[in-house]
């Protein structure tokens, strides 16, 4: 039987469960939160509380996510719609990419030999089926461009 979340204490309990699985942002422990029937009149001062005692990071949660989805091959326009998407401000994710610490032109290339095994397209319907998929990926097309060309990615 799911627990009732009609007081401070088990608000904070909630959260920290879900805090002890892995990081999340604060737009979306409330949802979690709302979503098991608690009243933003108690998840909000339960959510600062958390946040004055370092367990709740948003630096934290946005490190956290870029290197998952980075290390799943993602790109990050990708990464930043997700970011965007679960409410985290831009310039915080735009800073939490800039600090990743990413090589996004060698994670391309690296997403891109996985898939194709490094086989350069030779025609036009397999240029557009390379480019599809890693700009899905969340790769910029000017880098996806240089690569499915055979150029140099740094330049």
């Amino acid at each position: 039987m799911a627990a009732v979340l009609d007081n401070p204490t088990a608000v904070r309990r909630a959260a920290m469960d879900l805090l002890a699985r892995r990081e999340h942002g604060r737009v979306e422990l409330t949802r979690k939160l709302r979503q098991r029937g608690a009243s933003l009149e108690l998840i909000e001062p339960a959510l600062d509380r958390l946040a004055e005692e370092g367990l709740l990071s948003e630096a934290r949660y946005l490190e956290s996510y870029v290197r998952m989805r980075a290390n799943a091959g993602y790109g990050p326009l990708r990464i930043r719609e997700e970011l965007s998407q679960r409410g985290l401000a831009r310039g915080e994710i735009e800073q939490a990419l800039r600090d990743s610490g990413f090589d996004w032109s060698e994670q391309l290339r690296e997403v891109w030999q996985r898939k194709f095994s490094g086989m350069l397209p030779s025609e036009p319907r397999e240029r557009a089926k390379q480019g599809r998929f890693l700009s899905y990926r969340g790769y910029p097309l000017d880098m996806i461009g240089r690569l499915l060309r055979g150029g140099s990615l740094d330049d």
